[in-house]
């Protein structure tokens, strides 16, 4: 086994589609239950920029449309738009249950990758960094489409629960550079519709589980990979 995996730890991750009207609902239930998460500037938010890569099948792409249980995807992650952390993320997910592996880019190895320079992640002793390497050099694994959103989150320590609801989503069409001064996302989401997700360990408090639930709000899968891909004009499932 990939010595990156001996500690890999699995959450649960619960997913919703809301609109606004249930969303100031929710917020106001969770108010003296939660509290905003460390990592949130003032106004309780932070931006989140992703570059997703995908092989040449689109595997993350095919096995997500195709309803897999079992699946993973690839991409760089940064935060309010700036270069003081970037993040190669895989992100695996198991039924109901996530994890993620993390590696940690300067940015002039965040430029190399992108430049198609993919001995920067030629690394023996790190195994993660090697399994980037070799998806690249073997699966032509290739940036795809960048996301871009708000996040506006929580926290309770019993449970370790996140709560997240994720705002503006916006997509990249066909730019790969998460630092283009001149880029421009377009919206991918209605304004009235968020993505609320609840992430936990264990369990899940019940005043919490209470909180979240509302009449008619179903757990449903809502990638925002998917959501930003249908902007791509090489997709042949895009009319369908």
């Amino acid at each position: 086994m990939n010595k990156a995996y001996n500690n890999l730890k699995f959450r649960h991750e619960l997913k919703f589609m809301i609109n606004r009207h249930q969303y100031f609902i929710i917020r106001q239930r969770l108010k003296n239950l939660v509290r905003p998460d460390k990592y949130a500037s003032t106004n309780g938010e932070y931006h989140i920029r992703s570059l997703y890569f995908d092989d040449y099948e689109n595997s993350a792409l095919s096995e997500k449309l195709g309803g897999f249980r079992d699946r993973h995807k690839y991409r760089i992650r940064v935060y309010n738009r700036s270069d003081r952390l970037i993040l190669f993320e895989k992100k695996i997910k198991c039924g109901d249950y996530i994890a993620k592996l993390k590696e940690p880019l300067d940015r002039d190895m965040y430029e190399a990758i992108l430049n198609g320079n993919y001995e920067v992640l030629h690394r023996p002793a790190n195994p993660f960094a090697m399994e980037l390497y070799l998806e690249m050099k073997q699966h032509l694994l290739r940036p795809r489409v960048i996301v871009d959103y708000v996040r506006e989150p929580y926290v309770c320590g019993n449970g370790n629960v996140r709560i997240t609801f994720d705002k503006e989503l916006r997509t990249g069409l066909h730019a790969t550079d998460l630092f283009d001064q001149s880029f421009n996302p377009v919206p991918a989401l209605d304004d009235q519709h968020i993505i609320m997700e609840v992430k936990y360990d264990e369990y899940l408090p019940e005043y919490i589980k209470a909180a979240v639930q509302m009449e008619g709000l179903h757990q449903q899968a809502a990638s925002k990979y998917v959501i930003c891909c249908k902007y791509l004009k090489n997709n042949h499932w895009e009319d369908q």
